[in-house]
């Protein structure tokens, strides 16, 4: 068999087409050479200047190993050595001291970076972030008293051109909280409090995930920064500072009903102002279930892998004056009908929702419930 005719020849030839192709991604919302805040734009600052010096370095060194390679290869009819160079002191000292002279250049510039990327402002306002298997919280301490005043998940809501210091923990194994348009990467760890701050530059959506493997539905773990104008963010947060209201539609008020009894014991929905009493005093909850108050109110669920509002109709068409709007009631039922099915879980060992074993009739219940939490 011919080389040229072989399949692992055309396998070869294109996997670096594959390469290319996958590099001019246009939908890419995980990109990190696409800053969208200050934090982030400090980084692309480095990494550009040192991509393009390691560009040059890799082709010198391409360039010279072939030319090398060309000339100085083995001729049929001379079999003499070519010059050799040892001991000469110039090449020697010339190879050292500019590799040496690039990385200092290199390192001096990542050092004042990581300086800047530490520096926290002065009125950044403070958010705590804490990971779990496989979801994120959000506590925000809005009057500073040292109390968290809203709590909440999956998004992560900050006003526009406003720095948010983080504070990142973890209250099970070692995660890591990445949104690659607005800075790096950090660590949750558990029983350690490491810093972050984030800005966006513009209102938008900007998507993370878990980078740092966590166990068995790792990638699963994903999250949200959404960045409001500051008067939409201030609508926010004053909606989020009060408490659920008491459904009045007969369907969810079997849905509260049903919620006491199976969701409560774990899951948290604060009554008006922070008065539990509709609940019949189910505040204490496990510690390890989002707070679910003022769950409609956010964009996605279930650890970021389901979008809570749609744009389109059961039909799949698109009405444009309620884009975003409609709830997304087929993957609410979908996920409270068996949550491992759609997120594997362990609930056996207390990590994951399990399958509570409901009804139809006390889905649809929750379902209608859960769209009030507004």
């Amino acid at each position: 068999m011919k080389l040229r005719n072989s399949g692992l020849v055309k396998a070869l030839l294109g996997v670096p087409i594959l390469l290319a192709l996958g590099a001019c991604a246009t939908d890419a919302p995980l990109d990190s050479l696409n800053p969208k805040g200050p934090e982030a734009d400090a980084i692309q600052n480095l990494v550009v200047p040192v991509f393009a010096i390691a560009a040059v370095v890799f082709v010198l060194v391409e360039f010279g190993v072939l030319f090398l390679a060309i000339k100085f290869r083995r001729r049929k009819d001379d079999d003499s050595l070519p010059v050799q160079h040892h001991g000469n002191f110039k090449l020697e000292i010339g190879w050292t001291i500019l590799p040496a002279l690039v990385l200092a250049g290199v390192g001096a510039a990542s050092v004042f970076t990581l300086f800047d990327l530490a520096d926290t402002p002065a009125d950044a306002q403070e958010v705590t972030v804490i990971g779990q298997q496989w979801w994120w919280e959000y506590r925000y301490d809005v009057d500073g008293d040292g109390e968290d005043d809203i709590i909440t998940a999956n998004d992560l809501v900050i006003p526009v051109g406003q720095p948010i210091a983080l504070t990142i923990q973890s209250r099970d194994v070692i995660h890591s909280f990445w949104i690659p348009a607005l800075n790096g990467k950090r660590d949750a760890v558990p029983g350690r409090a490491q810093p972050l701050t984030i800005e966006a530059d513009e209102p938008g959506v900007y998507r993370g995930q878990c980078s740092e493997f966590c166990g068995l539905s790792h990638s699963y773990m994903r999250m949200r920064v959404v960045a409001l104008a500051a008067a939409d963010y201030k609508t926010w947060q004053d909606n989020q500072l009060t408490g659920a209201d008491v459904p009045q539609e007969a369907l969810a008020k079997k849905g509260l009903e049903q919620f006491r009894i199976s969701c409560s014991g774990c899951h948290l929905a604060s009554g008006p102002g922070g008065d539990a009493d509709i609940y019949k005093g189910t505040a204490q909850v496990s510690g390890a279930a989002p707070n679910l108050t003022h769950f409609a109110s956010r964009g996605v669920f279930a650890g970021s892998i389901f979008d809570l509002w749609l744009d389109t109709n059961v039909n799949g068409e698109v009405d444009t004056e309620e884009i975003g709007k409609i709830f997304n009631v087929a993957d609410v039922k979908k996920w409270l009908r068996n949550p491992p099915a759609e997120k594997p879980m362990y609930p056996q060992g207390g990590r994951g929702m399990p399958n509570l074993q409901l009804t139809e009739s006390q889905i649809d219940a929750l379902v209608a419930y859960l769209r009030t939490l507004e």
